[in-house]
């Protein structure tokens, strides 16, 4: 499946060499740089936002990292991770031998002490000393890990090739409009059969899966500094405020808020 705009944009690093529970690097990227492949590792891996947002891929789905949230990829999961042009995130790789985090792929709302800790322990050296401070600033981490609670900042992606290709033509352009009727008929399929197959491999209505793109798509936007009347019409809305109570609905704030509560980043969001 090829997804727009997801390339890798810092120097990749492989945590599997470093024999310590836990690790934090801090990445700052650049621009326009090609997509890592497909990877996994022999350890998780906690990928936190911190300015700019993250979108993550596996096979089965697609992750939005927006500022100070997190997604948790567990250990051997096939991945990859793009970073917004000129952002700056801190990656955590974690011992599935020292942690009870997720078997699966997840979002997470992380708390000012973790946020901190992660910060912290991405100053020291990968190879600290297993019995000195560093190791027990991990093992308070870890403990902190276990209690974050989750978020769906999640689209499920299936397998099948013409959900595959939905996905993609609906990522390149998230303001295709075109009812179900007209989708249906584009993947010679009846409406009956296209909404069973759609709700099948997702576990949505399409109208809740394609609502669910463009909320990814506008957090993605959101956080690198797009306005909410600019994404509102990318996303083919009438008016901003038409987005605004679609969002609202959906996360339970507006687009302002819900950024600027966590990260002190203010959307442009109009007032009409």
């Amino acid at each position: 499946m090829v997804l727009p705009d997801l390339r890798i944009n810092y120097d990749p690093v492989d945590p599997d060499q470093f024999d310590r529970p836990i690790v934090s690097f801090c990445i700052e990227t650049g621009e326009d740089n090609d997509e890592l492949p497909l990877h996994s590792h022999k350890k998780g891996q906690l990928v936190v936002a911190s300015h700019g947002s993250v979108m993550c891929r596996s096979p089965n789905g697609l992750w939005i990292v927006p500022p100070q949230g997190a997604v948790w990829i567990p250990a051997g999961v096939m991945h990859s991770n793009c970073v917004s042009d000129n952002g700056k995130v801190y990656v955590v790789f974690i011992d599935p031998q020292a942690s009870m985090l997720p078997n699966t792929c997840c979002t997470f709302t992380i708390s000012s002490l973790v946020r901190e800790l992660i910060h912290r322990l991405a100053v020291f050296p990968p190879l600290y000393p297993v019995d000195g401070p560093t190791s027990r600033l991990g093992r308070v981490l870890l403990d902190e890990l276990v209690q974050m609670s989750t978020e769906q900042m999640y689209l499920p992606i299936s397998t099948d090739s013409r959900l595959q290709h939905l996905a993609t033509s609906l990522l390149n352009d998230p303001g295709d409009r075109s009812t179900i009727e007209e989708l249906a008929a584009r993947y010679a399929m009846s409406v009956r059969t296209f909404a069973r197959l759609v709700f099948k491999e997702t576990g949505m209505t399409f109208g809740r899966w394609r609502q669910r793109l463009h909320i990814l798509v506008a957090l993605q936007r959101l956080s690198t500094g797009s306005s909410v009347q600019a994404v509102s019409l990318d996303l083919g809305y009438e008016t901003p405020s038409a987005f605004i109570t679609m969002f609202k609905k959906t996360m339970g704030k507006s687009p302002r808020r819900f950024l600027s509560e966590r990260s002190g980043f203010v959307a442009r969001e109009p007032s009409a």
